[in-house]
């Protein structure tokens, strides 16, 4: 199937609240374009570089998320332009982006990266870091607003442990909604679910879905 029947087939199975990012990855542009001339304006990048060389040849209309570990070094090259960063896992990156986002005068939305998964190679805070964080939320980040949770269930064929874990994810991002009260704070966005998995994400309440794979097909390709 193509690109553009691939985007439509997830859409159609997806609920209004849930938005699909276009996880481009090692993918060309012109594989990237055949996504925007199917309506497609969400895409989600795993690398500073990749991400930074993407934004600067593509429509500017599109809506960039860094859905990738992100090192603090790297903050600089993406901060004039992101739109969301999912992958928050440390008080230090935060520090970070704040720092970026004050010197180009935005404020950057971020989700604060859950562990929620049975594996050592996944990053992210867990459930009681994230409560004290959110509860004692730094006032001076004045720059950045924290907008949800994201999460990466285990690489599993066990659908019921996969079920578990998001809908742990969800009983925290509501339990967080109700509590805090900070400024910076707006709990909106759920991002959880790929490929392999969003189906039982999206049912278990996700609002974005990572998906590369069933739209572009298996990577081949190599950013240089």
């Amino acid at each position: 199937m193509s690109v553009k029947n691939n985007i439509k087939l997830i859409n159609d199975g997806l609920k209004p609240e849930c938005k699909l990012i276009a996880v481009s990855k090692t993918q060309p542009t012109e594989k990237l374009m055949e996504a925007y001339e199917a309506g497609q304006r969400i895409f989600g990048e795993n690398k500073v570089q990749e991400l930074e060389s993407k934004h600067e040849a593509l429509p500017k209309d599109i809506e960039w998320h860094m859905i990738g570990h992100l090192q603090t070094n790297k903050v600089k090259y993406i901060a004039p332009f992101i739109s969301l960063i999912h992958s928050i896992d440390s008080i230090k990156l935060l520090e970070e982006i704040n720092k970026q986002a004050k010197k180009n005068n935005r404020i950057i939305s971020c989700l604060l990266q859950v562990y929620i998964a049975q594996e050592e190679t996944k990053f992210g805070f867990n459930e009681t870091e994230v409560i004290d964080l959110l509860s004692n939320f730094p006032a001076q980040f004045t720059h950045i607003k924290i907008i949800g949770l994201m999460g990466m269930a285990t690489l599993t064929e066990n659908n019921e442990q996969i079920r578990r874990e998001f809908k742990s994810l969800k009983l925290l991002f509501e339990k967080i909604k109700t509590q805090t009260k900070a400024d910076q704070i707006q709990m909106k966005e759920l991002s959880m679910g790929m490929s392999s998995d969003y189906k039982i994400a999206a049912e278990e309440g996700s609002t974005f879905v990572r998906i590369g794979t069933m739209i572009f097909g298996e990577r081949n390709y190599t950013i240089q």
